[in-house]
């Protein structure tokens, strides 16, 4: 019986095994994920807290109800979205200064329009949920719209996706699949090794 030739057989078994290890811990990513979905589901059920003057290192406060003050409007920005009835457009979110003394401010989702003109809101008592912002971290998006606006679509954990499972998947059907083509193409070496010459021709 021919041995597996040695250094092919190691690269493979290398790259065999580094897939099976990114499959297991995308196992895990995924537990991790669920457990996150189900921590900010419950966030929604828990009572109102004000919004905090300096966001939170971690996520604790993403999908919660809250709410603040605006004491002034100091800039706008456009971003895109939708409103509650799934229709796309822009986003208005109002940067507030909040009297705090700390912190970075208040960023607020004042509703949504079809253009990217900000509305003539100038500040005041807001509440609404807590969504993730790429620029400031956090956001609250008001259950009531700037006058000119609609509401922003609501957010909701729901549309975070929990992909891990799938990509684990993957990676447990790419290291099948490597291992497959090596043992297919070491076989077809050894059936054309064993092969008999060909006589030449006359």
């Amino acid at each position: 019986m021919k041995r597996l030739p040695l250094i092919p057989t190691l690269i493979v078994a290398l790259a065999v095994l580094t897939m099976i290890g990114l499959g297991v811990w995308q196992l895990r990513r995924a537990e991790w994920k669920d457990g996150l979905l189900a921590r900010y589901a419950t966030a929604r059920t828990l009572p109102a807290t004000a919004f905090p003057a300096i966001p939170p290192a971690d996520d604790a406060l993403l999908f919660r109800r809250a709410s603040g003050f605006c004491l002034e409007v100091t800039g706008w920005r456009a971003t895109s979205g939708r409103n509650r009835a799934g229709t796309a457009g822009w986003r208005h979110i109002a940067a507030c200064r909040t009297g705090g003394g700390e912190g970075p401010g208040m960023q607020v989702d004042m509703g949504w329009s079809t253009r990217a003109d900000p509305p003539a809101w100038r500040g005041g008592p807001v509440a609404g949920t807590i969504a993730p912002d790429s620029t400031h971290r956090i956001l609250l998006v008001s259950d009531t719209a700037a006058p000119g606006l609609v509401p922003s679509a609501a957010p909701s954990p729901e549309e975070i996706p929990n992909n891990h499972m799938a990509y684990a998947v993957q990676w447990f059907l790419f290291a099948a699949t490597a291992a497959l083509i090596f043992l297919l193409a070491v076989r077809r070496k050894r059936g054309d090794g064993d092969a008999p010459p060909v006589p030449p021709q006359p």
